[in-house]
Parts: C-alpha cells; sequence; structure tokens
C-alpha cells in the first residue's frame, strides 16, 4: 500500500469540479487513513518487538540467579518433607493397629484429626500470611510439624498420638499454601518449576516408605517419627535461613522480579476468594485427587497383604507406587507441554482409571504391584497441572490465597478419603478399596471437564 500523499490532491477543489473533489478527497483521506493505520501499527509492531527483545535481553546476573535457584531448592525441600509425611504412615497403619488394639474405623481417626488440621491451616493461611508473611508462615508450618513428631515419636496414647495428625496438618497446609503459591506467581519457568518440586514431594514420599517399612517389624516402631522430626527441624532451618523470614514481594525483590499486586486486607481477600467459582471447583477436585493418591499409598498396603496375600515386605509397594508418582511429574513434562495440560490430564484421568479396574479384577500379586506403580506415573503430573492452570485462570493478587485454599482442601482429601476407606473396610472389608478408588477417579474426570480454562474475575 502506498504511504505518500500527492499534494495536489489536497488543494482545494474548484467550485467547477466540487462533486468530483468531494470524491477525490474522500479517497485520499481514506488513503492517507490507511497509510498512518498501516505506519502506527508497524511502528507499534517495531516498537512491540523492542520491548520484548528489551526484555528478554535483561538476562539476571550471576548471584540473582544463584539466589533464585537457592530459594526454589529451599521450596522443594518444604515439598520433600510433606511426601515425606504423606509417605509414612500407609505402612506403619497394621503396626499402629496392632500396637492401639484398634480396628479399621478407629484407627481411621487419624485421617480425620489430620482433615481437621489441614482446614484449619488452609482458612488461616491467608490472615496469617497478612498478619506475618510468606517468610514467617513457611518457616511455623515446619516448625508445627517438628511439635507433631516430637509428640509422636514415643508412642503415646492413642488420642494423643492422632490429636498430633491435626497439629502436622495445620503445619502442612501453611508451607503447601506457601511453597505452591510462591512458584505459581514466578516469572521464569513456573511450570517447570511446578513440575520438578512436586516430583521432589513424590521423592520424599518414595523414601518414607522405605524407612518406616523397616520400622514397622521393630520393637520401637514408633521411633521412625524421629527421623521425621531430623528432617523437619532442618526444614525449618533452611527455610529461616534462605527467606530470614521476609514477606513474598521482599523475596520476589531479591531475585530481580516485581511485586504481585495485593488485596487491601484479609477480609477483602476472603471475600473475593470464595466468590470466585473456579477457586472451589479446582479445590473439590484437589481434595478427590490427594486423597486418591494417599489412599493408594497408605490402604494398598493392607489390600495387598489381606486381599493377595502379599508378605510383611508389601510395604515397598507403597514405594513403588510414590516412586511412579516422582517419574511421572518430571519425565511426563514434554507430554504436557505437547499435548496440552487441561487435554492431558483427561488422558492420564482415563487410563488411570483403566489400570485401576486391572488392580481390582486380575487377581495377580506381582501384576498388581506393578500396575500400581503405573497408575502413579500417571497420577502423577495431575497436581502440578492444577497449579499451573489455577495460575493461568486466577487473579495473581488472590493467587497465594486461592493455592492455600486449594492446596488445603487438597491435603483435607489426603485425610478424608482414607478415613472414607477406612470407614468402608471396616463394614465390608478392605476388598471395598478398588471401587472407591474407579469412582473418586471418575470424579475427577467430571470435575476437570467443568473447570473453567478461561481467567475469571471475583463476581
Amino acid at each position: 500500500m502506498s504511504e505518500t500523499i500527492d499534494l495536489k490532491s489536497l488543494r482545494s477543489p474548484s467550485p467547477s469540479s466540487k462533486v468530483q473533489g468531494h470524491a477525490n478527497d474522500s479517497k485520499v483521506n481514506l488513503e492517507d487513513a490507511s497509510g498512518l493505520t498501516e505506519r502506527a501499527r508497524v511502528h507499534r509492531g517495531e516498537q512491540e518487538h523492542t520491548d520484548v527483545a528489551g526484555e528478554t535481553s535483561e538476562v539476571p546476573s550471576k548471584s540473582v540467579q544463584i539466589k533464585a535457584h537457592i530459594q526454589f531448592i529451599a521450596l522443594c525441600y518444604s515439598l520433600f518433607l510433606a511426601g515425606w509425611n504423606d509417605g509414612t504412615t500407609g505402612p506403619l497403619l497394621p503396626r499402629i493397629q496392632r500396637v492401639y488394639h484398634v480396628g479399621f474405623a478407629v484407627v481411621s481417626l487419624i485421617f480425620i484429626s489430620n482433615c481437621i488440621g489441614f482446614i484449619a491451616g488452609a482458612t488461616a493461611n491467608v490472615a496469617l500470611t497478612h498478619r506475618l508473611g510468606f517468610g514467617k508462615v513457611i518457616v511455623l508450618g515446619a516448625a508445627l510439624q517438628a511439635i507433631a513428631y516430637t509428640v509422636q515419636a514415643p508412642a503415646p496414647p492413642f488420642p494423643v498420638f492422632a490429636i498430633a495428625f491435626a497439629i502436622n496438618g495445620f503445619g502442612i497446609a501453611l508451607q503447601d499454601a506457601q511453597a505452591n503459591g510462591f512458584v505459581a506467581s514466578l516469572k521464569a519457568n513456573p511450570t517447570t518449576k511446578m513440575g520438578i518440586m512436586h516430583a521432589v514431594y513424590g521423592l520424599g514420599a518414595l523414601c518414607a516408605p522405605l524407612v518406616s517399612t523397616h520400622f514397622s517389624q521393630l520393637r520401637h516402631w514408633s521411633y521412625h517419627y524421629l527421623f521425621s522430626l531430623g528432617i523437619a527441624v532442618s526444614c525449618a532451618l533452611v527455610l529461616g535461613l534462605v527467606f530470614r523470614f521476609k514477606t513474598q514481594d521482599e523475596c520476589y525483590a531479591e531475585i530481580g522480579q516485581a511485586a504481585n499486586e495485593s488485596g487491601e486486607s484479609a477480609e477483602s481477600d476472603y471475600k473475593q476468594i470464595f466468590r470466585l467459582k473456579a477457586v472451589h471447583l479446582l479445590a473439590i477436585f484437589s481434595l478427590i485427587y490427594v486423597g486418591v493418591e494417599v489412599t493408594i499409598g497408605g490402604w494398598t498396603v493392607t489390600y495387598i497383604i489381606d486381599v493377595r496375600h502379599g508378605g510383611a515386605s508389601s510395604g515397598y509397594i507403597s514405594s513403588g507406587f510414590f516412586g511412579g508418582l516422582t517419574v511421572g511429574r518430571v519425565a511426563l513434562l514434554w507430554v504436557n507441554h505437547k499435548v496440552g495440560e487441561r487435554t492431558v490430564l483427561f488422558i492420564y484421568g482415563i487410563l488411570a482409571l483403566a489400570l485401576e479396574l486391572v488392580i481390582w479384577f486380575v487377581p495377580s500379586l506381582i501384576g498388581g504391584a506393578v500396575t500400581v506403580s503405573i497408575v502413579g506415573i500417571l497420577l502423577g503430573p495431575m497436581y502440578p497441572i492444577i497449579m499451573n492452570h489455577s495460575g493461568r485462570i486466577l487473579p495473581r493478587w488472590l493467587l497465594t490465597g486461592c493455592i492455600g485454599w486449594i492446596a488445603g482442601l487438597g491435603q483435607a482429601g489426603s485425610a478424608l478419603i482414607p478415613f472414607i476407606t477406612g470407614a468402608f473396610a471396616s463394614r465390608f472389608g478392605i476388598v471395598s478399596l478398588q471401587p472407591v478408588l474407579v469412582t473418586m477417579m471418575a470424579c475427577m474426570l467430571v470435575l476437570w471437564a467443568i473447570v473453567p480454562n478461561t481467567p475469571r474475575r471475583p463476581d
């Protein structure tokens, strides 16, 4: 398109050619406008290109990059502790039942206690973050876990032992919310980092059964919690040294990232969070997903022993599941990017459900153990996908609070679904495990279908 304008055409038309002049004027004006628009568009495009190029060319200094890596490693350690905690209980359940002389229904009260702690922590997270800030809250979470393990290590009476799970749940909910919120708000590779961080969670859940299975066969079985205490104390120290009790924005400033928008008050944030339909759908999905994950890792050991007649080493099957979880969260990252996270979750869910049916209907000890590990691989990427999706569709200034609620309710699911499974097992036997898992997986697929795929603002 020509961007030059004939100056002759801009002269006033003679009276004798008034009509023709108007036509010429119109033509010139259109060409003029088109040319200016094109030049403006090109100019804006060049400017946008310059801006983008400017952004990408600003490589952070070496010290800033190192600081960002250290922060991320500290958050991964926090998630390792959460995974360690979730992987501990399954192999110890049969021993806990024998020591305290309790059945499926009563021993499942530890999951209810845990659930209460998770929900309380998720609810208090927004207010605590406004009052104390990111750095103090995440250290508080690790410290509460250390207190819980201190109570559990001497194998106190069952009511005290169960109450310690509530303290533990409160601490995990705080750490989970802060770590996920921090990574989801990062500008540099948040999706990949989310996958890696939750793979480290899986690593913790993989390592814990290896240790707890050994302790479940010893006289001082509860000394396993001394190992857990050591990890919790070291985690609190690492988080304190790395983040130095600073707010999230101050920690972002250290790695060259601008501060996020923030809400006016805790009360205002609560109102906006609970008006978002997407938050509640994601939270319920998270509740069922984490519940399924922990139920498989926890009750499958009992199922293999009682139904498939496995031996004392069946506890290692729990490690196989969490090992699959860890592998899936890293090895399938490229699949997630290639297919798209929303679509690929449906694929993983359908395949996992089909394999759970195989475990249910094919009476094979070895085949069941291998299939459980494959189910772990397929379920692994789902939780990071939930968190990444939250970062895409939820308001930035509410993200930490929203993720706190989603993660907290998810952790509540890690207590609630195993408790429901225990109640069914008490009534119908542990053979009821597979119908419960298949039903929950089907519910997950339905929920994911109705989760919004575009950003939503509070009503």
